[in-house]
């Protein structure tokens, strides 16, 4: 990509555009915002560096590329964490800045910027980059400062310290020092104060002189006086004002392909510096519907919308789809659409909004059709519908019409309340895969972790690792750790439940790796977190593999951790004693036996929250069948198919069996947020009928115990699949079921 480079003058920001040709994109331009005095040395600033701008004016000729500044009109009016567009603050500036760049050279499309770990700033240039279509680089994210810095000397950026503000650092001593020369000694204050070293908390700040992309000309500082904001004695703060400097040729200008294209591609700018002035604001269009549009969405509403509902008071799923022939359906977009506006209008219909969801599986027929998913997807779930944050999400290609579905089906999870905590990062950097758009990393919601579906991309290059399904998996738990991070947990300590969804594409014959590495890599990861001294949150979490037609990208793999994050950090869960006192149900004439045990796994947290993954197999259904025939009967014709009176059996097994499962650990139906039913396509058995199954099994159930409150949504829903099963060498379940639940 080509890249406008945010430049500050300071260290961070000259790294980060190396780190950017690093990764085979093209430096354009700088950009820079400077104070409208040239007389102040710097602002009371939330967003930007000034301190040293008489000095950036000679970027352009160091590195031979335009350089664009502007006056910083604004100050810092939206102080929220996350931005809105704010007439009159700093960030507008920004904008305007960006998009002059833009303007002048249309073939820019990326951002780059020197942040680290600063959610602030990050989250204000992601929202300019996101208003002028931009992409944000920010490859220093989440990055070990230590190390960072450290990188930074060993490839040559020879920077100077124009500001401090900390424990430790005088003025009078350690203004004007090369920073290599106090990387020691920063770590020294580190050790004793807790300093950041690279600066990150306003401890000090930098001004580069030469580093590798300063091809023509490196900068030297002939004078300079400190001015002291603060004779504070334990932390005085001082600033170094620059009064004199001079470029210094280099003697052998050093190739750089990155630095050679940028000249051929806009060679009339090169050391050219421009002055952005005015004020040039553009408001967001507002997208609505036509009246036609929204009439003929009600009429597609009205071939067989079918909508389902959990019953938890804090934390519920509701399901859409279409129930259509392959003939009938009217394709993928309009299918969305019918489905995104009835999911609206549930919501609110509940007193809710899209701002309440936490999290969205989007399952599609058609993965060839992503990029025309995402058009429509956006135009319902957006960043100003959810201030507090954008879902997570995860997108799986399903045999959505094989069965007899419409090409678009979407499953929501809703909060009644919104104290959410969603990361959403959109920068592309080292950390973890960016996510460009209205759906974020992960959310955290009373206690859960809700991970977006994680795939095995390289998060710099934002491409697929290679190496096969197992490099691609383990890149995908690397991806999860990386977030997980960010909330103070860890996959491999804090995992209720992984659903790993495999692609067709990967050859059988290799599927038994997947579950190898996973496990090889969840235990390594565990020894590794409790030699740090982490607590182990949840004693063993539960696994589903999932076989799917397609991924996006054309991944091979993708996973889906839930993961308990206690609010207390020291809480941990210990084995959970079933009531075993209590008098288990014997509905429909089953009597506990011990091969039931084997048909579930589950993963408790005491008064807390219960997942269960409840797998039937083809032995399991010979067995279920063959208790209410009797035992003589003559089962072979049941190892060839299932017809519709053993799937009756076998639904009302499953309900015994949860029922008897939510007793026996003190939950209720009530504190139901999910419940998946996955059927293979190869079943046999029409959804409508399967579906109708276990309708009657839950009324029935109703009936007898009085457990289960029924209302006119079923609590179920029913998602196809090409196979499920307890592991990847296994996927070959007859049925299989996904409940999680949480005491409210």
């Amino acid at each position: 990509m080509n890249v406008v480079a945010l430049v500050s003058g300071g260290k961070d920001s000259c790294y980060a555009m190396m780190k950017c040709m690093e990764y085979g994109h093209q430096v354009v331009a700088l950009a820079n915002l400077m104070p409208a005095d040239d007389s102040v040395d710097e602002l009371d600033s939330y967003m930007y560096q000034t301190v040293g701008h008489q000095i950036i004016v000679s970027y352009a000729e160091c590195m031979g590329v335009p350089l664009f500044r502007r006056r910083i009109q604004g100050s810092p009016r939206h102080q929220k964490l996350g931005y809105r567009m704010t007439p009159g603050d700093e960030v507008e500036d920004m904008f305007i800045l960006l998009n002059e760049v833009k303007r002048q050279i249309p073939s820019v499309t990326a951002v780059s910027s020197g942040a680290i770990a600063s959610d602030y700033q990050r989250l204000r240039v992601e929202s300019v980059c996101s208003r002028l279509g931009l992409v944000s680089l920010a490859y220093l994210w989440k990055q070990d400062q230590s190390l960072l810095l450290q990188e930074m000397m060993t490839n040559g950026i020879v920077a100077i310290t124009v500001k401090v503000a900390a424990m430790g650092l005088d003025p009078r001593k350690h203004l004007g020092k090369d920073i290599g020369f106090l990387k020691s000694y920063l770590h020294k204050l580190k050790e004793l104060y807790g300093i950041n070293v690279c600066g990150e908390g306003g401890e000090y700040e930098t001004l580069t002189l030469d580093c590798p992309l300063f091809l023509n000309c490196r900068i030297v500082l002939d004078g300079f006086k400190i001015v002291m904001h603060s004779s504070e004695a334990v932390a005085p703060v001082g600033i170094l004002h620059p009064l004199a400097f001079h470029l210094e040729n280099k003697a052998e200008s050093c190739s750089s392909s990155g630095i050679d294209k940028t000249s051929e591609i806009c060679k009339e700018k090169v050391g050219f510096v421009f002055e952005v002035q005015g004020d040039c604001l553009r408001r967001p269009e507002a997208t609505c519907q036509s009246a036609a549009e929204v009439t003929k969405l009600d009429e597609v509403a009205e071939r067989r919308l079918h909508i389902s509902r959990t019953k938890n008071h804090n934390t519920f799923s509701i399901c859409c789809w279409l129930q259509d022939s392959c003939e009938t359906s009217a394709g993928l977009h309009e299918d969305l659409e019918a489905v995104l506006r009835k999911i609206e209008l549930k919501l609110v219909g509940y007193g809710f909004g899209w701002e309440n969801v936490v999290y969205i599986h989007l399952y599609i027929a058609d993965m060839n059709k992503f990029s025309i998913v995402n058009e429509t997807y956006v135009r319902y779930i957006t960043q100003e519908k959810c201030p507090f944050g954008v879902p997570s999400r995860s997108t799986i290609e399903l045999p959505l019409l094989q069965v007899g579905f419409g090409s678009a089906y979407i499953e929501v999870l809703v909060a009644n309340d919104q104290s959410k905590r969603v990361l959403h990062v959109q920068s592309i950097s080292c950390w973890a895969p960016s996510c460009i758009g209205p759906y974020s990393q992960a959310t955290l919601y009373k206690e859960i972790l809700h991970m977006a579906g994680q795939l095995g991309l390289d998060p710099p290059t934002m491409t697929l690792c290679s190496g096969g399904a197992t490099a691609e998996l383990e890149k995908a738990l690397e991806n999860s750790e990386a977030v997980a991070t960010c909330f103070n947990c860890s996959i491999s300590t804090s995992a209720l439940l992984f659903v790993v969804y495999c692609s067709t594409y990967v050859p059988s014959s290799e599927r038994h790796r997947i579950q190898d590495k996973q496990d090889t890599f969840l235990k390594q990861m565990r020894l590794f977190q409790l030699d740090k001294g982490s607590i182990v949150k949840v004693p063993d979490p539960i696994f589903l593999y999932v076989l799917v037609p397609d991924l996006p990208k054309r991944a091979l793999v993708e996973i889906k951790p839930i993961l308990y994050v206690p609010e207390d950090a020291d809480v941990t869960t210990g084995t959970v004693q079933e009531l075993s006192c209590v008098r288990m149900p014997s509905y429909w004439g089953f009597q506990h036996a011990h091969w039931h045990d084997s048909c579930f796994q589950k993963c408790v947290v005491h008064g807390k929250i219960f997942a269960v993954i409840l797998c039937i197999t083809s032995e399991d259904v010979l067995k279920i069948c063959s208790e209410s025939l009797g035992g003589d009967q003559d089962n072979r014709d049941y190892q060839n198919s299932f017809h519709e009176e053993q799937m009756e059996r076998v639904s009302r097994f499953c309900i015994y069996l949860l029922d008897k499962l939510y007793m026996q650990n003190n939950f209720s139906w009530d504190d139901t947020q999910n419940l998946r039913f996955y059927f293979p396509t190869s079943l046999g058995v029409p959804v409508e009928a399967l579906s109708l199954m276990l309708t009657n099994a839950f009324n029935e159930l109703a009936e007898m115990g009085q457990r289960v409150k029924i209302g006119e949504e079923p609590i179920f829903n029913l998602v196809p699949v090409l196979g499920a099963g307890r592991s990847a060498t296994s996927m070959d379940d007859i049925i299989t079921c996904e409940l999680f639940a949480q005491k409210a």
